[in-house]
């Protein structure tokens, strides 16, 4: 039996038999490895993909931060009434990639919160004066 005639789970149980040719092995090989970089190929190109859209959209992100302390939220909701499809989550993840790349400033600042109490937030400048 060759290759065209087998179907997978055939030449499975013939090499766990041990009756598979060494021929229709490595064919059935060969056709995997093929899959597998096809595959592999394809992951690639949307990781690449994937990336750039990221990278675009840290851009957004940095265009957005502004001298004057934000914080996350009021950067989110800038940039949804700008027409960007983004959440909170997004812009904290690209903050905190600017914040390591040293494009933009972190800091904590007390704000009054809706219950009349003070709390602590994170808010994000490009510099902040230091005290």
């Amino acid at each position: 039996m060759t290759n065209s005639k087998m179907t997978e789970r055939e030449i499975y149980t013939a090499l766990m038999n041990g009756t598979l040719d060494a021929e229709t092995a490595k064919e059935f090989a060969e056709k995997k490895l093929a899959q597998l970089d096809k595959r592999n190929a394809s992951a690639k190109v949307r990781a690449e993909k994937k990336r750039a859209e990221g990278d675009e959209l840290t851009e957004v992100v940095f265009g957005a931060v502004s001298d004057e302390a934000q914080t996350r939220e009021q950067i989110t909701a800038e940039l949804v009434n700008a027409g960007h499809d983004v959440t909170v989550g997004k812009v904290q993840a690209r903050l905190n990639k600017l914040v390591a790349d040293g494009r933009i400033a972190k800091a904590k600042a007390k704000v009054a919160g809706e219950d009349g109490k003070a709390k602590q937030v994170t808010v994000y400048a490009f510099e902040f004066d230091a005290e």
